[in-house]
């Protein structure tokens, strides 16, 4: 498996995902972060949040992109809609998603989103159309969600579990629900009972729990693999996947550019390198370390490169 030959604007990857397999994404928010959350975990640089994105790619280009990198990576396991911020935002969700499906072969479609399109009408029809859906929904106890999530607006825990509750009523597909752990927020026995709780309701197919292991916009640490653990055993309303990371089983070859690119859009650990680089790749990585244009993190005793 290669990076694929042609420069794109809306689509990266493959990549390898802990949780969906090799991944074909489309940013729909290309040129800057547009969210509705600042959330403290973000590996994204701070933004203010809105409530849209600004200058959002047309669904016609999208598309033509796509096709191409299909032709080149046919056997994808899904198409990843994401953004650099909250891909749900995107105005034209609705005819991107009948478009998707027109074109799809073997591949699932796929949404990573923060959840509030829930607590919008066009946006919980548009998203019956996928073939999975993962939301987040990292505490339900309100005040602990605020100070974790820093929303555009004080959405009601309550009735976002509501809307999610409605939504796996309607939905034919996978819903994934994911909590991301933060040391000193959602850590506790409290904050889980909570949630399980809150899955009964929901009936997710799945719940994957995780900390943070990439380095964050903000200054919040992630927990013990111990506790990650143990505070996954108090979930007994759905099935419960720890996430750990997986190698694919072929290389991933970037020329420099294309290296530019992933790094300043998504850092990469060692396990990632180590695992999923071709030699000609890692060797571009030393180079875009000398020069000093790549960057080296620890996080939490795991090494990350960014741009």
């Amino acid at each position: 498996m290669s990076y694929p030959k042609k420069s794109y604007k809306y689509i990266f990857g493959p990549v390898s995902s802990r949780r969906f397999g090799s991944s074909l994404g489309i940013d729909l928010s290309p040129f800057k972060k547009c969210c509705n959350f600042d959330c403290v975990y973000c590996e994204l640089s701070r933004a203010k949040v809105v409530s849209m994105i600004e200058e959002p790619p047309l669904v016609k280009d999208i598309i033509s992109e796509l096709k191409e990198a299909l032709k080149e990576f046919p056997n994808v396991d899904v198409i990843t809609l994401t953004a650099n911020g909250e891909p749900s935002l995107y105005p034209n969700l609705k005819e991107l998603i009948e478009e998707l499906n027109a074109i799809k072969t073997t591949q699932k479609t796929l949404i990573l989103s923060n959840g509030t399109a829930v607590l919008h009408s066009d946006k919980f029809d548009a998203l019956l159309d996928l073939d999975i859906v993962k939301f987040s929904l990292d505490s339900v106890v309100q005040k602990t969600f605020r100070k974790i999530d820093r929303a555009i607006k004080n959405y009601s825990t309550d009735l976002i579990v509501e809307k999610m509750s409605e939504f796996r009523d309607k939905f034919r597909g996978k819903l994934v629900l994911e909590v991301l752990v933060v040391s000193g927020f959602n850590d506790n026995e409290s904050e889980f009972k909570a949630l399980n709780k809150a899955y009964e309701s929901i009936r997710p197919d799945r719940v994957d729990i995780s900390s943070i292991d990439r380095p964050p916009a903000h200054d919040v640490k992630g927990i013990s693999s111990d506790l990650l653990y143990k505070l996954s055993s108090l979930i007994t309303a759905s099935k419960v996947c720890v996430a750990t990371k997986k190698a694919l089983g072929e290389k991933l070859d970037f020329s420099l550019d294309e290296l530019r690119k992933l790094l300043k859009l998504r850092p990469q650990s060692k396990f990632d390198i180590e695992n999923n680089f071709s030699p000609s790749s890692k060797a571009n990585l030393d180079i875009l370390l000398s020069n000093g244009e790549a960057k080296e993190f620890d996080l939490a005793g795991v090494m990350f490169y960014k741009i």
